[in-house]
């Protein structure tokens, strides 16, 4: 039995695995939780985080409008799946050098010294990873970008490693990446990054093909007691585009580039209408996780076909059970 490091949270949304599936995460039964259309303004809402926030829950999330502009909007919910969404997006404070805006996109929230930081995919002469917090999720201030362009996917781990704050992202271009690998960065003071260290890349045979294209990080990192839980995305490239789907891999404690377990097979790939079909297919992304220690529940937070968002459900047993049965061992 493995062991979720983290606060209870029993109330959490969860349904029940179905009778008879084999299948390590399960979709929840009315998805999609959150249509395009749930703002006035939305042409897409996908691609979004959440997080546990006094009573409820708070969110930021991905709303591209009718004009297609990519931004990002504080939500909240009492229940973390039925959503209210502001229409406006998040104005943030700071260096007025550094909250321009060209566009922000794919955000993750991460509780972390009492606040909540946001990371996210931020327009800074090419896309960089844009760095923020809130305590109210009413007012927002900028912190300065972690890298320089290009790169995409920041995820900030939930406690300092070594007495460093420490980031998973991928590096990235200036165009729809045809490649990307899995990077660690630390830092003593969330401004300056360094040290960084690969974690694990693409699969270049068919042994693992769903993820030959590139890879990304995607919730923010479940500690275990058995080492760090990162869920992430893997492309492949087919003869009609893209497929986007969903993996898992255990890392190290101390050491978060030293990959201890990694799942040859996806754990959840495009198979619903909503997510073979959208503005862009065959796309599942994810973005959050809420975990209840005391279960060992995991309810997945991920973007659809890049138009919608749903929710899936899974316990760290069958994923790391999962890992074991299903190993990858060329990963490195």
């Amino acid at each position: 039995m493995s062991k979720i490091i983290s606060a209870s949270l029993g109330g959490m949304p969860w349904e029940e695995k179905p009778t008879g599936s084999a299948a390590p995460v399960w979709r929840y039964s009315r998805n999609p939780i959150i249509k395009r259309d749930a703002q006035p303004n939305s042409n897409s809402i996908f691609n979004s985080a959440v997080i546990p926030y006094k009573d409820g829950y708070a969110g930021v999330f991905r709303c591209d409008s009718k004009s297609v502009s990519m931004d990002i909007f504080a939500g909240a919910s009492s229940d973390g799946l039925n959503w209210s969404i502001n229409n406006e997006p998040i104005q943030f404070e700071g260096d007025a050098e550094v909250i321009k805006r060209e566009y922000r996109y794919d955000p993750r929230v991460c509780l972390l010294e009492g606040k909540y930081y946001i990371t996210w995919c931020n327009g800074y002469h090419g896309p960089t990873i844009g760095i923020g917090y809130t305590e109210d999720f009413k007012t927002f201030r900028q912190l300065e970008n972690a890298f320089l362009p290009y790169n995409r996917n920041g995820v900030l781990f939930p406690r300092k490693i070594n007495g460093y704050y420490a980031m998973l992202s991928r590096p990235s271009d200036t165009g729809h990446t045809p490649f990307g690998d899995i990077f660690y960065s630390t830092s003593p003071d969330l401004t300056f990054w360094g040290r960084h260290r690969f974690v694990m890349g693409t699969v270049a045979s068919d042994d693992s093909a769903w993820q030959s294209k590139k890879i990304g990080p995607g919730p923010v990192p479940i500690e275990t007691d058995e080492g760090w839980l990162l869920i992430y995305h893997g492309v492949i490239n087919t003869c009609n585009g893209f497929v986007y789907r969903i993996g898992c891999a255990l890392l190290d404690l101390d050491e978060p580039w030293k990959v201890l377990l990694r799942s040859k097979n996806y754990i959840l790939g495009p198979q619903e209408i909503y997510e073979c079909v959208g503005d862009v297919p065959n796309v599942t992304f994810p973005c959050a996780a809420l975990t209840d220690a005391d279960t060992g529940r995991i309810a997945l937070y991920y973007g659809c076909a890049d138009t919608v968002t749903s929710v899936a459900f899974t316990t760290i047993d069958e994923l790391v059970d999962y890992m074991k049965r299903y190993p990858l061992r060329t990963d490195r």
